[in-house]
Parts: structure tokens; C-alpha cells; sequence
């Protein structure tokens, strides 16, 4: 009896609940257009659920949501992902770095991005984002070394990969007669993707 009681009562409650927020929208309250409406909605927890819907792994998940600069969720998908492989692989280790300076965490992604690139399975995209890392740290020698390394595994072909080389040399050779300006930018590359991320260097 208390059961069904309470079922009624949580039924008449949601019943009501909707009649309020439609009387609300007839009214002009609380309506919104299907734009507002996206903007409303918390991008993080719609592309996870998007992303596990379409059955993406937790890695997957944790790229698209760097990409959309979500980064803490990222982080948390990453992590989940660690457990799911029961191991940190260089693509995890990877994705906790390349979160982690995007969140201005230079110390931590440092950590983890020279454990990528230590890795048997590391990329080339690794040795790029640990070159980006050493130029937010005023590093440009060792970043071009990493910039060379990751041009060469991949053949050339990387055009961020590329790019952040010849900025590294140009900044080298400006710093060496002159007071070198602030860069506008550097590319961090997601795995698996031929999409970059683009962070502003301060």
C-alpha cells in the first residue's frame, strides 16, 4: 500500500511538473530555440553520453572531449580508460599530458608526456606535444629536438608537426641576436585524428 501510494504521489508530482514548464514556455518563460537550447545543455556530459552511445571506447571518448576542450572530463575518461586496459600505454599517458597542459599543469603533463615518449608504442604526436610542453617552458632547444624527432617518424607528412618546427627554429634564431616576441601559437595533435588543437602559447 505505501508503495503504490507513493508511486501515485511521485506520478501526480511529475505531472504536475510538466504542466508547469509548459504553461511556463506558452508563456514565453522558459522557452528557448533548439540554438539556446544546445547552449544550455553541458557540452562534457552530452559527448560522453554521445560518444558512449555510439560504443567509443573510454580513449576515444577522452579525445573527443580534449578536442572540445573539456578537459577534466578528459582526464576522468582517461583514467577510466587506464582501468578498463588494467595499464598506462603510452596513448593514455599521452592523453593525461596533453589535458594536463592544455590546464596550464606544466609540471604534471611534463610527467606524463616524458613517460609516453619513453614507451615502446609511442607516437609521433607524442614527441610533438612534449615539444609544445618544452616551448610553454621557455625550452626551445630541447623542443626543436622533439619537433625533429616527431617530423621524422612521421615522415614529413604531419603539417602541424611541421609547422611547430619551423616556429621552434625561427624563435631559435631570433632569441640568439635579439629579444624573441611572444608566439601566437603552437599545435597540439590528437591521436588518431588528422584534427589539431590549437593552444595559445603565453
Amino acid at each position: 500500500m505505501k508503495t503504490a501510494r507513493w508511486c501515485a504521489i511521485k506520478g501526480a508530482t511529475f505531472a504536475t511538473l510538466l504542466f508547469g514548464l509548459a504553461a511556463c514556455d506558452d508563456a514565453g518563460g522558459f522557452s528557448a530555440s533548439d540554438d539556446q537550447a544546445d547552449q544550455v545543455m553541458a557540452p562534457g556530459v552530452d559527448l560522453v553520453a554521445a560518444a558512449n552511445k555510439e560504443g567509443a571506447n573510454a580513449v576515444e571518448v577522452g579525445h573527443r572531449l580534449i578536442a572540445a576542450g573539456e578537459y577534466e572530463l578528459a582526464i576522468k575518461s582517461f583514467n577510466r580508460a587506464a582501468l578498463d586496459r588494467g595499464t598506462l600505454d603510452a596513448e593514455i599517458l599521452s592523453g593525461l599530458g596533453t589535458a594536463n597542459l592544455q590546464l596550464g599543469r606544466l609540471g604534471q603533463a611534463e610527467k606524463l608526456l616524458k613517460r609516453a615518449i619513453s614507451l615502446d608504442d609511442a607516437q609521433p604526436v607524442d614527441f610533438n606535444n612534449f615539444g609544445v610542453l618544452l616551448m610553454e617552458q621557455g625550452r626551445t632547444s630541447e623542443a626543436i629536438q622533439y619537433f625533429r624527432r616527431a617530423f621524422a617518424l612521421s615522415n614529413g607528412e604531419n603539417i602541424a608537426v611541421r609547422d611547430n618546427l619551423r616556429a621552434a627554429l625561427a624563435k631559435s634564431e631570433i632569441s640568439a641576436t635579439q629579444e624573441p616576441e611572444k608566439s601566437s601559437e603552437y599545435k597540439l595533435v590528437r591521436r588518431g585524428s588528422s584534427d589539431f588543437v590549437i593552444r595559445p602559447t603565453p
